[in-house]
């Protein structure tokens, strides 16, 4: 059957300014790092990305080897593109990356110019696409001079391949420099994506200083912390889960003390009317220089719980008090190597 948006989709999502740009995003956006690769049915991921545009959410944020096997979420988006949003193109923020392994030999990692422009060419052949709105330096290459990572998204900006320049997991004081690069290049840093979340707080030491200064829009990976904000380990970890069959999330991270923290703001969220994962989302939105909070989704009942996180995004003093008191750093940063370069 020919898919229709919903005609009220635009009606309750309240969009965020992305920095000091013209660009609007959702606070909530929908990544597809997990549950669009071939391990997964398309039909499920059709509903997921039908049931999320008709509910407003306009950003769908991929990289070049998200899947598994890598690429295969970029084809699995790339055939409900074609056969289901193609109509809506102009209404959507589609976002791709490069600067992980992605194929063999020298030139399929890292920073360089090589790397990041054949990479972007792929990922639009897989895609279908003739553009992108947003292209990340996906990390930092301390090996590869910044001004030729950076040269390489304002080519791609240049040659009409992407709108926007973004990075991901880049330190205060990079983010600092790439911002400076930029836009002395003329194309303007629009976006950051670190991990952040209520166990993952590092981005609060400088980053957000910086981006406020630089007038450079955030969105927030992970925060609901590789799944550890969520209702499903406290109870200990069942058989289908991240951590049982060998996701981002390990059994080491899930230490007692941290399980007595994840607990506690359970306890928290009851009290507000959220689940756990609803205030979770809803806490790394409460500074207005988070644009947008990227989550993922395995089925639609879940996308749909995630976005109830929209339904109470205010927290008291005493609330944040509270919570602050429990999130704590829980050692799951895994990309803090590469942020610090």
């Amino acid at each position: 059957m020919t898919y229709v948006a919903a005609g009220d989709r635009y009606d309750s999502m309240p969009y965020r300014r992305c920095g000091r740009s013209g660009l609007l995003l959702p606070p909530i956006s929908l990544g597809l790092w997990h549950n669009f690769g071939d391990d997964r049915p398309i039909e499920t991921q059709r509903a997921i990305l039908r049931r999320a545009f008709d509910l407003g959410v306009t950003h769908f944020d991929l990289a070049n080897n998200y899947g598994p096997p890598y690429g295969s979420a970029e084809i699995n988006f790339g055939r409900l593109m074609r056969e289901d949003l193609a109509p809506y193109r102009d209404e959507l923020i589609i976002s791709t990356k490069a600067g992980y392994d992605m194929w063999p030999g020298p030139y399929g990692d890292h920073g360089s110019r090589k790397y990041l422009l054949a990479s972007l060419d792929q990922s639009l052949k897989r895609m279908g696409l003739d553009y992108v709105d947003i292209f990340y330096s996906h990390r930092f290459d301390p090996d590869t001079p910044l001004e030729e990572t950076l040269g390489a998204l304002d080519t791609a900006v240049r040659q009409g391949k992407a709108l926007y320049a973004g990075i991901s997991s880049y330190s205060g004081p990079r983010t600092e420099e790439a911002a400076r690069i930029l836009r002395e290049m003329g194309t303007p840093l629009l976006i950051h994506q670190p991990s952040y979340s209520l166990l993952n707080r590092w981005i609060e030491e400088d980053l957000l200083d910086v981006l406020g200064q630089d007038g450079i829009g955030c969105i927030v990976f992970s925060p609901l912390a590789q799944g550890m904000l969520t209702a499903r380990y406290l109870d200990g970890i069942p058989e289908d889960s991240r951590v049982a069959t060998g996701g981002a999330l390990s059994a080491d991270m899930l230490t007692e003390e941290s399980l007595a923290h994840v607990r506690a703001l359970n306890g928290i969220a009851q009290e507000r009317g959220q689940t756990l994962a609803q205030m979770a989302i809803a806490w790394t939105l409460r500074d207005p220089r988070v644009t947008s909070s990227l989550i993922g989704a395995s089925s639609v009942a879940q996308l749909e719980d995630s976005l109830g996180a929209l339904d109470n995004l205010d927290f008291s003093d005493d609330e944040l008090a509270t919570i602050d008191g429990h999130a704590v750093d829980a050692g799951i940063n895994l990309w803090k190597a590469s942020s610090d370069g």
